[in-house]
């Protein structure tokens, strides 16, 4: 015991010391507990997943990215024909620092099993690799969609861009890229897709406003490494590209119509219902699904993927009633 305690007490002084040089020990502290609980979150979920979906794992979108993988689910009874499905690509979460799509694979199975093809989504994870370049993937990953669409039975007409905490933000800004020509410039990415492809944005948890996250009090700690771990700046505020990742502040009438959603404990629910507010501000259909604060039990950040609560059925019922809705319009 004593040695174990050593050892934990060296362990958080070099994460101390390394804090204030590199963003790299403290992001890899965040990594090891968040995808524990990715792991945990997917494993809870098996019980829900329905029998007769096929997976194709691990398809490569493009071959020069060593990160670029992606997972397609989807009913078992089309495979062998040439029918294809609205598609839901899924980017997950983890603070931009960790995650995995294996973490949300049994989430998109659950969804396939709905009467869609389903898509998770891999992404260079910071520090190693910066801001822009998980929108450039998701880019990427998409033209793969697009020109694989029949081998893969994707709709490529019926695109949906969803995810959940960081991959919402990256999903909110790629739906942005593809839906307003100034925005995309300004990032400096030509899109994949074209708007009228693009048929709407799931988007559970996320960060949309980068500028108001603050880097003292109880999370001071968590959001310096994450923030400047994913621009690549100590201080995220002198980064001028980074200020494009304030995506509410560039939503325009052309972005898809969404479903937006977070816990009543979630300390980034301000975001999604600023988010919303500046959707429908635009005159964008947005469907909220948001709690009263003293909703019990709390719901903490990503209390969508416990199937096992009310609200997270709850959840997973009015996505698919939006989803219904968006996919029958077209």
């Amino acid at each position: 015991m004593r040695t174990f305690l050593i050892l934990l007490g060296l362990t958080v002084a070099v994460v101390v010391a390394g804090y204030h040089a590199s963003p790299w020990p403290s992001a890899l502290v965040i990594r090891v507990i968040f995808e524990a609980g990715g792991r945990a979150a997917n494993a809870a979920l098996a019980k829900h997943v329905p029998p007769n979906i096929t997976a194709r794992l691990n398809e490569r979108y493009d071959q020069a990215d060593p990160d670029a993988f992606l997972d397609v689910y989807y009913p078992s009874g089309i495979e062998g024909t040439s029918r294809s499905l609205p598609t839901i690509v899924w980017v997950h979460g983890g603070g931009f620092v960790s995650g995995s799509k294996d973490h949300i694979a049994n989430y998109l199975k659950i969804l396939a099993g709905k009467g869609y093809t389903v898509v998770g989504v891999d992404y260079s994870l910071a520090p190693r690799r910066t801001y822009p370049i998980p929108l450039r993937q998701l880019n990427a990953a998409l033209a793969h969609l697009a020109k694989h669409a029949q081998a893969l039975h994707v709709d490529a007409s019926r695109i949906v861009l969803a995810g959940d905490s960081a991959g919402a933000h990256i999903s909110a800004q790629i739906a942005n890229i593809i839906t307003s020509p100034e925005y995309a410039k300004a990032i400096g990415i030509v899109p994949a897709l074209g708007p009228s492809q693009l048929a709407a944005t799931i988007l559970y948890c996320g960060p949309y406003d980068v500028g108001v996250f603050k880097v003292d009090g109880p999370l001071g700690w968590f959001m310096t490494t994450v923030l400047w771990s994913y621009s690549g700046s100590r201080d995220h505020t002198t980064n001028k590209a980074f200020a494009l990742a304030s995506v509410s502040h560039y939503v325009t009438s052309k972005f898809p119509p969404t479903f937006i959603s977070a816990g009543n404990s979630d300390p980034l629910l301000p975001h999604s219902v600023a988010m919303a507010d500046a959707l429908a501000k635009e005159g964008v259909r947005v469907d909220r699904l948001f709690f009263a604060p003293e909703h019990t039990p709390s719901l903490p950040h990503e209390y969508q993927f416990n199937l096992d609560s009310d609200a997270g059925q709850l959840a997973l019922a009015r996505s698919l009633e939006f989803l219904s809705s968006i996919v029958a319009a077209r």
